[in-house]
């Protein structure tokens, strides 16, 4: 028997419901999957990106669409949203005019691209909202972008977290030196959640966190293929 996204959002009702925007293959889906979250919906232009999250979240909408050209309403009809409540849109639009390792371009178009998380946000009256993205968007000239999308959710209704932060991921169990945006936000009647702690973490050595995965050289079958029917310990694998 197999049922309709509609259907397995009623079996779920009680989990919190999840719209990712800009979601790539997942990454903040997972995340907000293993917090306890329903990802509904998640709207991704590339559709290799939206294949492959679609295969690892195969209970999500995944849409294959542009975010600037598609509303609220399309989206609540591909997830079978009619009527129900919105309680996070989470998302990182593209980062590459605000990198640090970029250039840097005020006039990027893909900058625009907050206003369209701002938009979707509010189309889709989300209780909450988590918006990621790189540190470079914090410095220089381009904090006023983040100023103008920090202004425009005030206007909108939403309350942000201030100040915001830029979390460390090695603070938080990943061995990865790696620094992001979390721009958080609620409706202005709900509560605002708090940043992690990070010094209840201490960070792991890479060795630490994959020390223990089998020597792929004991393999020889992995050069004809991407998979072995059994991995060091005799556990099924593929």
């Amino acid at each position: 028997m197999t049922f309709s996204l509609a259907e397995k959002r009623k079996k779920n009702a009680r989990r919190p419901i999840g719209i990712d925007l800009f979601a790539g293959a997942g990454g903040l889906s997972l995340g907000f999957e293993q917090a306890g979250f329903d990802i509904a919906a998640a709207v991704e232009i590339d559709p290799i990106h939206c294949a492959v999250h679609e295969f690892n979240f195969p209970n999500c909408a995944a849409i294959c669409a542009d975010a600037s050209k598609i509303d609220a309403e399309e989206i609540r009809k591909r997830a079978g949203l009619q009527n129900v409540d919105v309680n996070v849109v989470f998302g990182g639009a593209p980062c590459q005019g605000f990198s640090l390792i970029g250039k840097r371009v005020l006039d990027d178009p893909r900058n625009r691209l907050l206003l369209e998380f701002l938009r979707l946000t509010v189309e889709l009256n989300a209780n909450y909202f988590v918006f990621e993205n790189v540190k470079g968007l914090t410095i220089g000239s381009h904090r006023k972008l983040l100023d103008e999308l920090i202004d425009a959710f005030d206007e909108n209704g939403y309350e942000v977290l201030l100040p915001y932060s830029v979390l460390n991921a090695a603070d938080f169990g990943v061995p990865q030196d790696r620094h992001r945006l979390f721009l958080i936000g609620a409706k202005k009647a709900f509560p605002l959640p708090q940043y992690p702690d990070p010094s209840i973490h201490l960070p792991p050595t890479v060795w630490e966190a994959i020390g223990d995965l089998p020597e792929a050289d004991a393999y020889p079958e992995l050069l004809e293929s991407d998979t072995v029917s059994k991995v060091r310990f005799g556990t099924a694998s593929r």
